[in-house]
């Protein structure tokens, strides 16, 4: 339920003007962002006692408190929208959360002595070429490698006199200008050999591709053969896909389904009369269906190119949307419900796209679910624990009981909680002595919770011990002998059994429990969050060893230890081994030797 106290109060200054309302939850967060012809009506809608879509009372019963920005026109409050959706992510809008869902390029800057070619999902007025769109930037990336295997068009941006060839060069997949040669003249037939391909007039790729494709076989390169064959097939989805016999314009069409929970968005584009792959698009969105399908529209042309004409299955605000999109374009922009025809046909074949997302997203969810507060059901009626909310495992890191480490990590409803994570680095613990270690990080922690420190206030309502009964006895006796009684397992990874404090037995899961493997989760996690801190601790000391040697710096230190993998190595070498060290000097190659030789 809503804050009433915050939110009718205000209700009754919100003007009768267009704008932007900005919905928060009780913890500040912008949870969503909505644009309205007349605020006063639209914001008043959303508390009203009238019966709402599942997925718009979600959101409702989650509000604390709303703001809201006024704007001279709907087509203003469109732009607004669109830029506080993308710099907040609020949860119950359509997410455009990266630049995958657009289509890519490959761009060519004619006019510089030596082109070069690159994939871009932005393309710009700035000059060059630019060859698509392709759905996919793999798609792009693939045809940028069918032109290096069959015309030799560079992909760098080297200097025109480089010193050596590079690899690209050794294998065939360049004709390396940049050493000088090939003649502007040559390069620039293989330029025109590439366009030509990219533009559909040229199918000598496909027979170069093949003919290479043979002589690999033949070879016994499987690998490489197998490479040119996926390209080959690259090439040929590309061609299928071409609406040659169809008179459709470069247009984009916009499929919006929802199922009263959740909605999504399929976008599919025509360029060229190709169709491209479609970009689809799951959310939680709150908004009405036209003006969820707005502001989606409003994002996905933050960065793709607008087409004159867009075509969607839902009624948007067209004269605002196309006022926005034409500016973007630098041109008119007609936005059109196809009533018949291909374009109609297209919108359907985009709404059943959008309409597959949303039941993958929404299996992926009830997977999702299982996975996490599912297996945390389990547990607790496994276990018979009043909550498995939050989960804490602690591990322990050394090398022979040298720069000892500790994690500490948590896991909330049975997913990952990065910011609750802890290191600690052992104080106390001579040697190699696990269990002591353990009772040191126990201690540390619970000491903290004692104290009132915000950062550990919560406790957890499990601790998950990496080892076996011996293991858990030991930290639960550390963990009463510090006040606290909180439930804590052991478990043992040789059988995987669970160890309780309540019981000589232990407890076994089916080996495809979702309970047992919310344990095994949190316990990789500690493992794995132990070394790398351990890995990254000892790496600084070496570091700051090597670097303390008179002329040796961060840059010479790591040379060493990528060449020889250990101080205790470096320590071992003679003095010509250090010299002929790739990057070390004569001087620098003398101190080291010296300081690890001192009488």
């Amino acid at each position: 339920m809503f804050n009433k106290d915050k939110v009718e109060p205000k209700l009754k200054e919100v003007p009768e003007k267009p704008g932007v309302y900005i919905m928060k939850d009780a913890f500040g967060n912008i949870i969503y962002v909505g644009k309205a012809v007349i605020l006063k009506r639209r914001v008043t809608q959303y508390f009203r006692s009238s019966p709402k879509p599942v997925k718009v009372q979600a959101m409702v019963d989650n509000v604390d408190s709303f703001e809201y920005v006024v704007t001279l026109t709907e087509a203003d409050a469109l732009v607004l929208e669109s830029t506080l959706i993308k710099k907040h992510m609020p949860r119950y809008n359509i997410l455009l959360k990266d630049d995958k869902g657009q289509a890519a390029y490959i761009r060519m800057d004619l006019r510089d002595k030596f082109p070069n070619m690159e994939v871009t999902r932005h393309p710009k007025r700035d000059g060059a070429k630019y060859y698509g769109p392709f759905g996919a930037a793999m798609t792009a990336k693939n045809m940028v490698s069918v032109i290096k295997s069959v015309y030799g068009v560079r992909t760098c941006t080297r200097a025109m006199r480089a010193k050596r060839e590079c690899l690209y060069r050794h294998i065939g997949l360049c004709l390396a200008p940049c050493t000088g040669k090939v003649s502007r003249e040559d390069y620039m037939k293989a330029v025109s050999g590439a366009i030509d391909f990219l533009s559909g007039r040229d199918d000598s790729a496909e027979k170069a591709l093949a003919e290479k494709m043979k002589d690999a076989a033949e070879a016994e390169d499987f690998e490489r053969a197998i490479r040119y064959r996926e390209l080959l097939a690259d090439i040929k989805r590309m061609k299928e896909r071409t609406l040659a016999d169809l008179d459709v314009e470069d247009s984009d069409y916009f499929g919006y389904v929802t199922d009263g929970l959740r909605s999504a968005v399929s976008v599919m584009p025509v360029r060229g009369n190709k169709l491209l792959p479609a970009g689809s698009f799951p959310s939680a969105d709150a908004g009405e269906d036209g003006e969820a399908l707005a502001s989606f529209i409003m994002q996905y042309y933050e960065n793709a190119p607008v087409p004159v004409s867009v075509f969607v299955n839902v009624p948007v605000a067209e004269e605002a949307l196309e006022k926005c999109l034409a500016e973007r374009r630098g041109g008119p922009v007609h936005i059109r419900v196809p009533q018949r025809g291909i374009r109609r046909d297209l919108v359907r074949t985009a709404e059943e796209n959008a309409r597959e997302c949303m039941e993958k997203a929404a299996d992926k969810e009830l997977r999702e679910r299982e996975r996490t507060f599912g297996a945390c059901d389990m547990l607790c009626e496994r276990l018979g624990l009043k909550s498995a909310r939050r989960i804490e495992c602690y591990d322990i890191s050394h090398i022979s009981g040298t720069d000892k480490v500790a994690s500490g990590v948590c896991f909330i409803n049975g997913a990952k909680a990065a910011s609750e994570y802890r290191k600690y680095r052992i104080k106390t613990v001579e040697g190699n002595d696990d269990f002591h270690c353990m009772a040191e990080v126990l201690t540390r922690r619970l000491a903290h919770a004692k104290a009132g420190d915000e950062k550990f206030a919560e406790l957890p309502d499990l601790i998950v011990i990496d080892g076996g009964k011996g293991q858990l006895h030991a930290a639960y006796a550390v963990m009463k002998e510090a006040g606290f009684d909180i439930p804590m397992v052991g478990l043992a990874k040789r059988e995987e059994e669970i160890f309780t404090t309540h019981s000589p037995d232990p407890v076994l899961l089916s080996r495809d429990s979702a309970a047992l493997k919310l344990l095994q989760r949190v316990r990789d996690e500690a493992h794995r969050f132990a070394i790398t801190y351990h890995r990254n601790s000892r790496m600084k000391r070496i570091n700051t060893e090597l670097t303390s040697i008179p002329g040796i710096g961060e840059k010479k230190s790591k040379l060493l230890l990528k060449a020889y993998g250990s101080v205790e190595r470096i320590r071992s070498l003679p003095l010509e081994a250090l010299e002929t060290t790739a990057g070390m000097t004569k001087p620098a190659a003398l101190a080291v030797y010296e300081h690890f030789h001192k009488e």
